[in-house]
C-alpha cells in the first residue's frame, strides 16, 4: 500500500461540527481535505451557546451569521405538568452573569452556509461527494470516494449517527431509546419574544420556543409517539392553533412555516471517541435529545478540540494520528459529553416519571435555583461555558 499522503487530515462530513474542525485546522496551517457532498436542506435551528459563538467569531464565520441569529438573553422554565407537585417558574437572565446573551439561535441552513463560505475563502480542499470506504492501518488511513482514493494520517469522522468512520474504527455505541418523539418546526407569532426562550415542562417532555430574528421562533415539541404523529398530521391552520394553545397564547397567534421534522428520541454514546487514526465528532460520537441546547454545542467543542490537538502535534513534529494524540482527545471529550448526557437524561426522566418523590425532588431543586442567587448563577455559568471543557477556540484563541 502506498504511503504517499494526499493530506495530513481528512474530515468526513460537512455538518457544522465537521466544518468547524476543517476550518480550524486550515487556519492553523494543517493540510486538510474535506470530503462531503453539498448540504441538504435543513429547517432545524441551533441554539449556539456563548462559547460556540466565540469560536465562530475566532474563525471569522460569525459576521455572516449575525443577520440570521437571534440573541437568547433570558430563559424561562414553566412547569406545565398539572401534577400534584409542581415546580415554580424560573427565569434565567444572561445579564446576571455579565453576559449580553447566553447564546444565539440560528437556522442550520444559515449556519452551514456561513461555514461553507468561510471554507471557500480559505481555499479549503474539498471533494464534493461521500466517502465510499475507509480503511485504517498502522501508518495511515485510505479513503475511497467518487474522485478516486485519498490517503491521510488522521480522519475526523463527522458523518452522523450512522457513521461509516465509527464502523471503520470498530467502535460500538451504547444506546437507549425514550418513549418520546420530537416535532420540530419554525413559526411566526403576533407578539414579540423579547429575546426570551420559553420552555414548558409537560408530562410528555419539554415544549420549547426559542427566538429567531423578528417575530419568529423555533419549536421543539416532545410528545409520546401517538401524540407527535397526531400533531404532524394536522394542516397548517390546525397546527398553528394547537401550538398557540399549548403555549398558553404567550406569543399570541401562531403561523407555522414549511418544513416540519419528526424523529424519535434516543441517547447514544460511542464506546470510544477515537481509535485507529479515526477521531469522532458530533453525532458520530454522541447523540442526545434536543433538550437544553447541548447536542450541536458538544459537537462544536469536539471539532475545536481535535483541531487543537492535531495542530499542536504537528507543531511538535508528532504523528497527528498517533495513539497518544487520540487518547488525549478521548480523555478531554469524555467528561464533557458524559456529564451533559447525564444531565439531559435526568431532566427528561424527571418529566416522565409518576413517582412523587422524584417530582418533589425536581420541584425542590428548581425552587432552590429560583431562590438562591449564587446557585442560579453557578448553574448558568456551567451551562454556558463548562470550565473544564473549553478548547482554545471557545476562549477566543486560535488553535
Amino acid at each position: 500500500m502506498s504511503d504517499a499522503f494526499s493530506a495530513e487530515v481528512a474530515v468526513i462530513g460537512g455538518g457544522p461540527a465537521g466544518l468547524v474542525a476543517a476550518i480550524a485546522l486550515a487556519t492553523a496551517g494543517v493540510d486538510t481535505l474535506l470530503i462531503a457532498p453539498p448540504a441538504e436542506p435543513d429547517h432545524r435551528t441551533t441554539a449556539l451557546l456563548a462559547g460556540s459563538v466565540t469560536a465562530l467569531e475566532t474563525l471569522g464565520v460569525w459576521p455572516a451569521c449575525v443577520p440570521h441569529a437571534a440573541p437568547l438573553r433570558k430563559i424561562r422554565l414553566i412547569d406545565a405538568t398539572e401534577r400534584l407537585i409542581r415546580a415554580p417558574e424560573v427565569l434565567f437572565t444572561a445579564a446576571e452573569i455579565d453576559l449580553d446573551a447566553f447564546g444565539h439561535n440560528i437556522e442550520n441552513r444559515h449556519l452551514v452556509a456561513a461555514l461553507e463560505a468561510r471554507a471557500v475563502e480559505l481555499k479549503l480542499a474539498r471533494i464534493a461527494g461521500a466517502a465510499v470506504s475507509i480503511a485504517p492501518d498502522a501508518a495511515g488511513v485510505s479513503i475511497k470516494h467518487a474522485d478516486g482514493e485519498t490517503r491521510v494520517r488522521l480522519v475526523i469522522g463527522a458523518d452522523g449517527r450512522r457513521s461509516m468512520c465509527r464502523a471503520a474504527a470498530g467502535i460500538g455505541t451504547k444506546r437507549r431509546t425514550y418513549p418520546q418523539t420530537a416535532l420540530t418546526l419554525n413559526l411566526a407569532h403576533a407578539r414579540p419574544h423579547d429575546d426570551t426562550s420559553s420552555e414548558f415542562h409537560t408530562a410528555n417532555g419539554p415544549f420549547t420556543l426559542v427566538p429567531l430574528p423578528g417575530r419568529r421562533s423555533s419549536l421543539v415539541c416532545v410528545l409520546d409517539p401517538d401524540g407527535a404523529a397526531e400533531l404532524a398530521a394536522m394542516n397548517d391552520t390546525e397546527l398553528s392553533l394547537e401550538i398557540e394553545r399549548r403555549a398558553h397564547s404567550l406569543l399570541g397567534a401562531m403561523t407555522v412555516e414549511p418544513g416540519r421534522g419528526i424523529f424519535p428520541l434516543a441517547i447514544e454514546t460511542a464506546e470510544a471517541f477515537a481509535r485507529d487514526r479515526i477521531a469522532l465528532v458530533g453525532e458520530a460520537a454522541h447523540v442526545v435529545p434536543p433538550i437544553g441546547a447541548q447536542g450541536l454545542n458538544l459537537g462544536l467543542r469536539d471539532g475545536a478540540t481535535i483541531a487543537e490537538l492535531a495542530a499542536e502535534a504537528l507543531r511538535q513534529n508528532i504523528d497527528i494520528g498517533a495513539p497518544q494524540v487520540l487518547a488525549r482527545y478521548d480523555t478531554q471529550r469524555r467528561a464533557d459529553v458524559t456529564s451533559r448526557s447525564i444531565a439531559v437524561d435526568l431532566l427528561n426522566r424527571s418529566l416522565l416519571t409518576d413517582f412523587l418523590l422524584a417530582q418533589g425532588a425536581r420541584g425542590l431543586s428548581l425552587y432552590l435555583v429560583e431562590r438562591i442567587g449564587p446557585l442560579r448563577r453557578a448553574l448558568m455559568r456551567a451551562g454556558v461555558a463548562p470550565a473544564a471543557s473549553q478548547p482554545r477556540l471557545m476562549r477566543g484563541e486560535t488553535v
